[in-house]
């Protein structure tokens, strides 16, 4: 019994912090318009540096993009599959750019992450991912989308 109340607390303090360093959330529309899946793998010591691929599913069609990405603060190697809805998407013109999110997360071997990030045109996109490998992140994180 003591052990179940320390697991549900523990629980709440995560879901706690969650909500208060993910940026942006009270500024999302109440519905996704699309929906991502990625794959990535980041390798970082101090600075670090991650490519992938994903896709993008919006107004009943798919569409593949690549990602670039850094950084700051990190340690260690991961691979990383994500999915996430997208949000503030009304042409998929605005879907490539810049994204950016700050905030702070830890990822244990098996363990899962969120992260919100937007990019200059407003398109606001919510991951989840589960990681494999372990990696800490701290400080400002961004990668750039170009379509394939």
């Amino acid at each position: 019994m003591m052990r179940t109340s320390r697991i549900l607390l523990s629980l709440a303090m995560v879901a706690f912090i969650l909500v208060a360093v993910t940026p942006g959330t009270a500024q999302q529309p109440y519905y996704p318009v699309a929906s991502v899946s990625i794959d990535m793998t980041s390798v970082a010591a101090g600075i670090g540096f991650s490519s992938g691929s994903g896709v993008l599913r919006y107004n009943g069609k798919r569409y593949l993009f690549k990602i670039d990405g850094l950084s700051v603060g990190n340690v260690g190697i991961a691979s990383i599959s994500a999915v996430g809805n997208v949000y503030n998407l009304n042409n998929i013109s605005q879907f490539a750019g810049n994204y950016a999110a700050a905030g702070a997360g830890i990822a244990l071997a098996g363990g899962a992450a969120g992260l919100t990030m937007q990019n200059q045109s407003g398109v606001i996109i919510n991951l989840y991912a589960v990681q494999q490998g372990v990696q800490l992140n701290i400080g400002p994180q961004g990668f750039n989308i170009t379509m394939q």
